[in-house]
């Protein structure tokens, strides 16, 4: 096939979306006071698509000047909740709206408009978590617990564009899924062919097709177990199933 030369401005090759939440900052009691801050909830959803996983560990690509980076970066703390391919809807209700009271120049000339309480907005429900004090998003079939390990600054070779977003290196802590994506057989894995993220590609958003494109992959034939080595010790109490062969590949091989 013919390849040419491009340059697009973003490189959003397809991850699945994620909606951060985090809990924000009491406001200080001030009862004559009419600012936005006084109206926000204790908790905001931030979506993102700037997210990957490798052992129990995860992390998020995040614009410095957010409300989700902020709380972030104040309590520690959050939940990385996984909408299903059917919840296109809720994203869109979040799109564009922001925690911060007092919008960047970038965000303002986007179109984002400021949303002190993001659940009521898109109709979502907070669920408690376990481990943390963010809650849980009850529509999405999956939420992770997770606590923040570092904060890492993000294109520091760039003067120009130095701090302008980070990248939040989070630990998982507890793992939540809906019970019918449990692989039956199992105790802790999840049902590959039952499980339909929400994909980001290029600002659009889409779903699997469920269909595999082989009819088996090869490295789907190494026991996930013997991925655990990466993950011990890092989310729950929970047992590992019964690991069948004995090695761990390379990851990238």
């Amino acid at each position: 096939m013919p390849h040419i030369p491009i340059s697009p401005a973003i490189l959003y090759w397809g991850t699945p979306v994620v909606l951060v939440t985090t809990t924000n900052p009491a406001p200080e009691p001030n009862p004559s006071s009419t600012s936005p801050t006084q109206r926000a909830a204790p908790a905001n959803i931030g979506p993102i698509s700037s997210a990957w996983w490798l052992g129990h560990c995860c992390m998020l690509g995040l614009d410095a000047s957010s409300a989700t980076t902020q709380n972030l970066l104040c309590s520690r703390q959050c939940v990385l909740n996984l909408p299903s391919d059917d919840m296109a809807p809720v994203v869109n209700a979040l799109a564009r709206t922001t925690g911060t009271p007092s919008l960047p120049p970038h965000k303002l000339a986007m179109g984002y408009r400021y949303e002190g309480d993001k659940f009521r907005a898109a109709g979502l429900t907070p669920l408690p978590s376990s481990l943390v004090a963010p809650p849980r998003i009850a529509q999405c079939p999956v939420a992770m617990e997770c606590e923040v390990a570092k904060v890492h600054t993000f294109m520091e070779h760039d003067a120009e564009r130095a701090g302008f977003v980070v990248a939040v290196e989070c630990k998982v802590v507890k793992i939540w899924i809906d019970e019918r994506l449990k692989m039956e057989g199992y105790r802790n894995r999840v049902d590959p062919d039952l499980w339909r993220p929400l994909i980001m590609s290029f600002q659009e958003l889409y779903g699997l097709s469920g269909r595999r494109k082989d009819r088996e992959s090869v490295l789907g034939a190494v026991e996930e177990e013997n991925y655990r080595i990466l993950a011990a010790g890092s989310s729950g109490e929970a047992e590992g199933d019964t690991i069948r062969s004995g090695f761990l590949p390379e990851e990238g091989q």
